[in-house]
């Protein structure tokens, strides 16, 4: 029998990471869809050249094998059901700030976002205002507009955005951790 403090949990939707089958995330998703499970699969469009020399436009997962739901932990069992689902991701505070899918939601809306394989290293910055406003990071290379690696620890996936440069500002020593942290890259 749950106590009213576990009953306020469970019923509390939050944002979790989903691990799935390699290239079945759209499958997942229409699953999650059919479901009534709260999805989100961040895409993006890139153009890729086949072998015969035509173009084609694809649209990708920007998180490969992951996929985002919105769900109270009575819920869980729905989302173990769907077939490819391999893992709810489990690292630390794996819930995922609603700001955080927010951001990711709007850079895509504005095509400002990409994959990014590995962060890299230089000066320490913060990030003065938006919803990702506080987080920190690394500042790489500047221009009029910075790229931001985002990096979302839970699932050790990292992607591209770009902010302007007057949205960030030196961060002192030592980054506060926290499921997401911020790099910037050229």
């Amino acid at each position: 029998m749950l106590t009213p403090v576990m009953r306020e949990i469970c019923g509390t939707p939050e944002w979790f990471a989903v691990y799935v089958m390699a290239r079945h995330e759209k499958r997942v998703a229409r699953h999650f869809e059919v479901r009534d499970i709260e999805y989100f699969l961040p895409l993006y469009t890139t153009q890729r050249r086949w072998k015969n020399g035509s173009k084609v436009t694809l649209q990708l997962p920007l998180f490969p094998s992951y996929i985002f739901v919105r769900i109270s932990w009575d819920v869980r069992k729905k989302v173990f059901e769907t077939p490819s689902v391999l893992s709810i991701v489990a690292r630390g505070n794996s819930s995922i700030p609603d700001s955080y899918i927010e951001f990711i939601r709007d850079q895509l809306h504005l095509q400002k976002v990409e994959p990014y394989s590995c962060p890299p290293v230089g000066n320490r910055v913060r990030i003065k205002e938006g919803a990702l406003a506080g987080v920190e990071g690394i500042l790489v290379r500047r221009k009029n507009e910075a790229r931001i690696v985002l990096t979302v620890e839970a699932i050790m996936r990292s992607v591209a955005v770009e902010v302007n440069l007057d949205e960030v500002e030196m961060a002192p020593f030592p980054v506060t951790s926290s499921s997401v942290s911020l790099r910037a890259a050229s």
